[in-house]
């Protein structure tokens, strides 16, 4: 029941509940974008490595560093690649 739960919690004022709450709101935002990105990462390093197997650990580490907006131009720039060394130039193009 919610009564004996209350008897657990710690007293707080208002102030302090109100950002204790938006903090937790903020760190599930976080881990969802976290999330997110992670995932596109997984699909985009999958796609490469069915298109040009073997690629070069160094590659795929620097796909890992991508921010969201970086994972975002790859996942389209990578229908013009032709070979590992588009894959190359796009990446150095990001340094």
């Amino acid at each position: 029941p919610v009564e004996e739960k209350e008897k657990f919690m710690i007293p707080m004022s208002s102030a302090k509940r109100e950002g204790y709450q938006e903090g937790r709101l903020e760190g599930r935002q976080e881990g969802r974008q976290e999330g997110r990105q992670e995932g596109q990462t997984d699909l985009l390093l999958r796609q490469l490595n069915g298109r040009f197997p073997g690629l070069p650990e160094s590659a795929l580490l620097r796909i890992e560093r991508l921010n969201a907006e970086q994972l975002d131009d790859l996942s389209v720039a990578i229908f013009g690649f032709t070979s590992p060394a588009d894959l190359s130039t796009w990446l150095d193009r990001r340094r």
